[in-house]
């Protein structure tokens, strides 16, 4: 009856988690470039009550074993990097990228972050940053009397000047990673890579499978909020009936105890 206790005991805890995941996702289906979660479980060890392979008193040997599971746990969190829809802004330094890759911005303690959110600003100092002032990496300086910037799918940034001639300021590039889901999340749209994303490998946008540079557009998360309300329901129906099995193996407990007086 314990392992019961137990076992429902997982399921109600895996649930929570499921829906804190669900919840985190709905909280952020407005966020620029926000990659939706997937909560994945694991069942737990087996007490083996009787062997598969076991002999039996009629000289033969038991087709299939019997054994007791002890519930479930959560095994990863899993981002899925699948392309959000595109959102025309018009707004000169949002970009969006159509395709495969990730913007560098430099943190303030010099290392490099990666994200989907492309929508940049210009600084006092006339260069591109994010909302929290983050330096997007190359940087790209823009020069003070440009009359308008123009930034091609390739990431080619050219600004127009004042006599009418263009000037090539920069070039933006993209990075991809062997595995993205791997990316640990550090808030504010941004992620860090670790041993299991691999490393970072530049290349230049709209080229040998990096996504193309949209001006004017901003990716939207790719939360499917119809979806996430389904399951919101499953973890919610779920986590009750795991609640009612733990009530069941308490009542059973009960009656035992009161057997005994």
């Amino acid at each position: 009856m314990l392992v019961s206790l137990y076992s429902a005991s997982t399921g109600m805890i895996a649930q929570q988690r499921r829906l804190d995941t669900i919840s985190n996702n709905l909280s952020n289906v407005d966020t620029t470039g926000y990659k939706a979660q997937r909560i994945e479980f694991q069942d737990l060890l087996y007490t083996p009550i009787k062997e598969a392979g076991t002999p039996t008193a009629q000289n033969s040997t038991l087709p299939t074993g019997e054994y007791v599971g002890h519930g479930v746990r959560v095994a990863a969190t899993n981002r899925i990097f699948t392309q959000g829809n595109i959102e025309q802004t018009g707004g000169t330094f949002d970009l969006a990228i159509m395709g495969d890759g990730f913007f560098q911005m430099q943190l303030q303690d010099g290392r490099i972050a990666y994200t989907r959110d492309g929508s940049f600003k210009v600084d006092a100092n006339g260069r591109l940053v994010n909302s929290n002032g983050l330096l997007l990496v190359p940087n790209i300086t823009l020069p003070t009397n440009a009359e308008s910037v123009n930034i091609s799918p390739d990431g080619i940034v050219s600004a127009k000047l004042p006599d009418g001639t263009i000037q090539n300021v920069g070039n933006i590039t993209l990075v991809r990673f062997v595995n993205p889901a791997g990316l640990k999340a550090i808030g504010n749209n941004l992620y860090l890579s670790t041993p299991a994303s691999g490393v970072a490998t530049e290349g230049i946008p709209n080229q040998d499978g990096y996504g193309s540079i949209e001006q004017g557009s901003l990716e939207k998360s790719n939360v499917d909020v119809v979806k996430e309300m389904v399951n919101m329901i499953v973890a919610q129906r779920t986590y009750d009936l795991n609640a009612r099995a733990v009530q069941t193996a308490d009542d059973f407990l009960r009656t035992i105890g009161t057997l005994k007086r």
